[in-house]
């Protein structure tokens, strides 16, 4: 019932709507030196086609206007404070300057229908220059914000290098690996400790995977976190900062970086190569725990026990405490053994460090 109520009211609108486009023709005197009854056919032309017109095509328009407003409900949710304050103020002065145009416009009045058609054209102008402010809103936060965030953070800089250190911001990877945690607990890493939103965001995405390892990769991870958070000795927090322009994770931690003038954890070696190209200061863990390993230089003495045989004929493989791996010469007779051995040579390689030795 409400739909044909709506559906007749659109009808008539259309009516009038057309009424007054014939009128402003019939002003001008293009049609007025024609017969009174091409006249008349003439407005009923008009009147018939546009009420037609908003008959057939409101409906459309109806649902049209419903998913929009569906769109807009759901990007608005994802607005952080400052965006939302920027698409309002565009707003109001779109509105505003609607405001203008049609306490102009509103003031004509036409036979019969007076300024009825020029009140439905107000509120459209309404809509539209509401719209655009919105648009324009939002268009200015995105070029303006990352500047306003610059300026931010070369005025915070000097004070939080001086409270706090240098702010340190972990990526998922190195979240994800654990042993960030106990390097903050050892006391080696000073100053605050930084989680973005969208790392945060892609954690609970791995979490929530259907495969079974990234799923339980997800999971530590955010147990990590979780342990982060309740028991560091340093400040930990969270930062909703989105950057919403850019789409790789990987690219919204280096500008984050930049822009407040942190360090980068990670272990990621790919991210560690382009943070190095755009002048990102980076802390690898991995490169860390390579440069703890012990160092031995040839001739020095070393007890170890062969695990395993090696990938050549008669060598056996140990590990150190620190994980390095040692090459140990015809030792694969001695598996389960623990033997004095003369280191011959040291190894340097991308996954690590390889120590040759040769059974005493």
């Amino acid at each position: 019932m409400a739909k044909r109520v709506v559906n007749v009211l659109m009808t008539l609108l259309g009516a009038i709507f057309g009424f007054t486009i014939v009128y402003l023709i019939d002003k001008t005197k293009v049609v007025s030196g024609l017969p009174t009854y091409w006249r008349i056919g003439i407005y009923a032309i008009g009147i018939i086609l546009f009420a037609i017109i908003f008959y057939k095509f409101f409906p459309k328009m109806l649902q049209g206007l419903e998913k929009s407003a569906e769109r807009a409900s759901t990007y608005m949710k994802g607005l952080s404070v400052q965006e939302l304050i920027s698409t309002a103020v565009g707003t109001i002065l779109g509105i505003f300057v609607a405001f203008l145009i049609s306490m102009l416009i509103i003031q004509i009045k036409l036979p019969v229908v007076g300024n009825v058609p020029f009140i439905i054209l107000s509120i459209i102008i309404y809509i539209t220059l509401g719209y655009i402010g919105m648009r324009l809103g939002m268009q200015w936060f995105k070029e303006t914000g990352s500047i306003f965030e610059k300026i931010k953070a070369g005025i915070d800089r000097p004070a939080k290098e001086t409270a706090d250190g240098l702010i340190k911001i972990l990526d998922t990877s190195v979240i994800i690996d654990g042993r960030i945690k106990d390097i903050i607990d050892t006391g080696f890493l000073d100053g605050k400790i930084v989680i973005p939103i969208f790392v945060l965001e892609e954690l609970q995405h791995i979490a929530d995977s259907d495969n079974d390892l990234r799923r339980k990769k997800g999971r530590r991870g955010l147990d990590i976190l979780r342990m982060i958070q309740n028991e560091s000795s340093l400040p930990v927090e969270v930062s909703h900062k989105r950057y919403r322009e850019i789409k790789e994770v990987d690219s919204k931690l280096l500008q984050m970086a930049i822009d407040v003038g942190g360090k980068l954890v990670t272990n990621d070696y790919n991210l560690n190569k382009v943070a190095a190209v755009r002048n990102v200061q980076v802390l690898n863990i991995n490169e860390l725990a390579n440069a703890m390993k012990s160092i031995v230089i040839p001739g020095e003495q070393m007890t170890v026990t062969i695990i395993k045989d090696g990938k050549e004929s008669n060598q056996g493989i140990a590990y150190l405490i620190d994980g390095t791996m040692v090459v140990v010469e015809d030792g694969k007779k001695y598996i389960g053994q623990t033997v004095d051995a003369t280191v011959t040579s040291v190894l340097q390689t991308a996954a690590g460090k390889m120590i040759f030795v040769r059974i005493n």
